[in-house]
């Protein structure tokens, strides 16, 4: 569920070009988590308030210009990222609990909760019904603001609108590869996609099946670990959820890159005179 939702958000973040925004509300995620470990809250609940709250926030300054935006995402991110050390060391230091940092940061699959699945299958419907109402005018206003401005769609609506949908994403992503490492989940399919696509359609078809693929991969490695070594002790998810995912991105790279090649201009019109 996690890994359909953040590649769907995911491709609409690499089309407005906000992948900064998308890190630097997993910051904000962090932080969230780093409070909710210190007021002995569930994970999910930190994530989930400080995404939200940081998308807000960013909202708040400025997101219509890309200047703008760009100053809000790092006055945010700069702010989150000292509430993270902040709460990660209060919460080292008063409940001695040596995991939760490590859970906060990096996270993992293995450690959550049952009770957890209903709230994140609801979010998760939620943030695609969202997507799907609002899907036309924001791959309008993605492609062109000022065509989408001149046909009436309303932008800072919209815009917002997205904005806690990718918070909500990101916090969803954080409980299985961490909140540091949720980037990676939100952009790596989603940019692999769109290079070996021509179509929006099927760049959200491929970024779905690479973020799940990522996902299953990455648990699968990671709970065989565990019998790789003689101490017995396995690696952690979030590590190999982000080595697949960059191995897609490489991938996917290079034959695009074969396939423009072989559809170049001067190769095409060859063909084409041949086939007269």
């Amino acid at each position: 569920m996690v890994s359909v939702v953040s590649a769907i958000v995911g491709v609409f973040t690499v089309l407005r070009s906000q992948s900064f925004a998308g890190h630097a509300l997993t910051d904000v995620a962090m932080a969230g988590g780093a409070g909710a470990s210190l007021a002995a809250v569930a994970p999910l609940v930190g994530f989930l308030g400080g995404g939200i709250l940081g998308a807000g926030a960013m909202d708040a300054i400025g997101v219509q210009r890309v200047k703008d935006r760009d100053i809000a995402t790092g006055v945010v991110l700069g702010a989150a990222t000292g509430l993270a050390a902040l709460f990660l060391y209060l919460a080292a230091s008063s409940s001695g609990a040596t995991g939760s940092t490590q859970l906060v940061l990096f996270g993992s699959v293995f450690t959550v909760e049952s009770s957890t699945l209903p709230y994140v299958a609801v979010l998760s419907a939620l943030v695609l019904l969202v997507m799907y109402l609002i899907r036309r005018p924001l791959l309008f206003s993605s492609l062109s603001t000022e065509l989408a401005a001149a046909r009436g769609v309303r932008l800072r609506l919209v815009g917002s609108a997205f904005m806690v949908m990718l918070a909500v994403a990101v916090g969803l992503s954080s409980i299985v590869i961490g909140s540091i490492l949720s980037t990676a989940l939100l952009i790596g399919p989603a940019a692999s996609a769109l290079k070996a696509s021509r179509s929006i359609a099927r760049a959200t078809w491929l970024a779905v099946l690479l973020g799940v693929a990522a996902t299953w991969l990455g648990i699968t490695f990671a709970y065989d670990s565990f019998y790789w070594f003689p101490s017995r002790r396995g690696l952690p998810v979030s590590f190999f959820v982000v080595m697949v995912v960059v191995v897609e991105f490489i991938v996917l790279t290079i034959a695009g890159g074969l396939r423009a090649r072989r559809t170049t201009p001067s190769s095409a019109a060859w063909r084409a005179v041949g086939g007269a």
